[in-house]
């Protein structure tokens, strides 16, 4: 494809007075506010006074009075999935997840006949916890129940995590799912109590196989991939964010060609990173030089907006489907086929991790990839260190996304390995008034330091937050305050704005351009209604962007004619 140039559309340059500005520059930037800056062309030329700012006005400039209003450097979110979000194939049926399997056919019924894209029936959001109740409570079969609510095509709901799906059967017929098939590396197909049948449920990589069956390329999901994530991107832009990772890029489902055209259409309104996923049913060699052709195949100047130069992987599974990577056993059993020590599963062993990162991480003079990687459990955590650690070269900026649970001996690898923890907390899940759920799952003991992002931070490692979008809140405002209510894991509201800024353009090798608000530095900014470091911490999640800027270019605005304008 040929290179997709986003060009500064600023001309001249604005200078912005009587704000509260939060540089993210200085060890002391959050007892120092700047009270203004001048942005020439999109880039910053100076961070100070007032009196200063307003020396550097001419007939070229804009001048505007922010109203004492706080100023933040653009907001990184490194782990969600835009494109999914926005899609509207994939989630057709919208299913809630407190109503039993039994009581969805009817909805499923009512809302099938909107499906888009594609022959099959396509749904989103019931609780796989509940459905395996069901399953051991000696209810009807999934399949069976899926099947009266949708008849005639193949059909296939996603739980809310996106671990499982539950599947009719002409779903199963269509992928080749039978009783004489067995499960693939990373994949677990549920049977029908006392045989070898397949009940319709499905977790984690053999999902992600009739998955890619039911939305395959073509004309119609090209359009739709397309839209949805033009719909996502005018989500994103709304919440202060300038710069994003998309945490599973579907290569054979072809999003990397969405992205690709809106860059082309310069519909792009935040800088993205694209994370190819790694499926672990594929032949490994065949599937590196597939990956290693998606990065070299695209050309990009250093004025792109879109990169595609990460890799995306999983370690395990999840933990309240106890398919998360355990030392030890989990004190929740579910009787998954296969897992039988209940320890959890590996999507990809530690040998294989390590075969990919030795052969993408620097394949070439020029190419290199850095690796994103899903790590839940303590020793899901543990293999991926270890195979970071056996294939350390210099110049990477590898990431562990999630990091639930982490053995004590395991916390200071990070800093030593130079790998970026990333984080979620913005779920309610993740608050100590819900720790009980967790504990339900691995006991008291290591529910105690679930997602321990303080315990990490204090190390000195790199640590960032994210959303996961739309598995949580895309509102990062809600993860900063979440980030500092969580009892002795908490951190400070000045460590939470880092990692929702500099230490994510770190993650995406931008901070020399962004990340914090300084001369040189390109002008990613968010305006927002409250100062941050100083109202109640129950009060931060209800701030408002008033102001979102990219490369000094103003891509939104709440509402009305903000900032007014201050020319003399």
């Amino acid at each position: 494809m040929a290179s997709s140039k986003a060009s500064r559309q600023s001309s001249g340059g604005a200078i912005y007075l009587n704000g509260n500005i939060y540089t993210v520059a200085s060890s002391d930037w959050d007892t120092q506010p700047k009270n203004a800056m001048v942005v020439q062309d999109g880039i910053i030329i100076y961070v100070g006074s007032d009196g200063e700012a307003k020396n550097f006005y001419t007939d070229e400039y804009e001048m505007y009075d922010l109203d004492g209003a706080t100023v933040l450097p653009g907001i990184h979110d490194v782990h969600m999935h835009p494109l999914e979000a926005g899609s509207e194939v994939g989630g057709t049926c919208e299913l809630p997840s407190d109503l039993s399997p039994e009581d969805m056919i009817g909805l499923i019924k009512k809302q099938a006949p909107k499906q888009k894209g594609t022959n099959w029936v396509l749904g989103h959001g019931y609780s796989i916890e509940m459905m395996l109740e069901h399953i051991e409570s000696g209810g009807r079969s999934p399949r069976e129940i899926l099947d009266e609510a949708v008849p005639n095509k193949p059909a296939i709901m996603m739980e809310e995590t996106s671990h499982s799906v539950w599947v009719n059967t002409r779903a199963l017929s269509l992928a080749g799912i039978n009783s004489q098939t067995t499960e693939r590396e990373g994949g677990i197909i549920m049977r029908e109590k006392g045989t070898e049948e397949p009940n319709g449920i499905l977790f984690e990589n053999e999902g992600i196989e009739i998955m890619d069956i039911a939305m395959a390329p073509s004309a119609k999901m090209e359009k739709y991939n397309y839209e949805g994530l033009i719909y996502a991107l005018d989500q994103i832009k709304k919440y202060g964010i300038t710069s994003i990772c998309d945490a599973r890029v579907y290569w054979k489902q072809e999003h990397h060609k969405a992205w690709q055209k809106a860059c082309a259409d310069k519909k792009l309104t935040v800088r993205a990173i694209l994370g190819f996923w790694v499926y672990s049913h594929m032949c490994d060699e065949e599937q590196i030089e597939n990956l290693k052709q998606l990065h070299t195949e695209y050309h990009c100047d250093d004025n792109c907006l879109l990169r595609q130069n990460q890799i995306k992987m999983y370690a395990d599974g999840l933990l309240n489907n106890t398919t998360a990577a355990l030392l030890k056993p989990y004190i929740k059993k579910l009787n998954l086929t296969g897992l039988e020590e209940n320890t959890g599963m590996n999507y990809f062993t530690q040998d294989r991790i390590e075969k990919y990162i030795k052969s993408l991480q620097h394949f070439s003079d020029e190419k290199q990839f850095d690796f994103h990687i899903h790590a839940i459990g303590d020793r899901a955590v543990h293999e991926v260190l270890n195979a970071i650690e056996n294939t350390k070269e210099n110049n990477t900026r590898h990431r562990m996304t999630h990091l639930e649970l982490i053995d004590e001996g395991d916390l200071g690898r990070f800093k030593d390995l130079e790998i970026v923890a990333d984080f979620q907390v913005s779920g309610d899940y993740t608050l100590p008034c819900e720790r009980h759920s967790t504990e339900s799952v691995v006991g008291t003991e290591r529910a105690e330091n679930f997602i321990p992002v303080k315990s990490v931070a204090d190390t000195g490692a790199t640590v960032t937050l994210s959303s996961d979008w739309d598995v949580s809140d895309l509102n990062p405002f809600i993860g900063i305050q979440h980030a500092v209510e969580r009892d002795h894991q908490s951190v400070s509201i000045k460590q939470a704005i880092e990692m929702y800024t500099i230490n994510g353009a770190y993650a995406m090798r931008q901070e020399h351009i962004v990340g914090s608000l300084e001369n040189g530095k390109e002008a990613d900014f968010v305006v927002i209604d409250s100062d941050v470091m100083k109202i109640p911490n129950s009060k931060i999640s209800k701030i408002k962007i008033k102001m979102t800027v990219l490369r000094g270019d103003v891509i939104y605005r709440h509402k009305g004619k903000y900032p007014k304008s201050a020319k003399p």
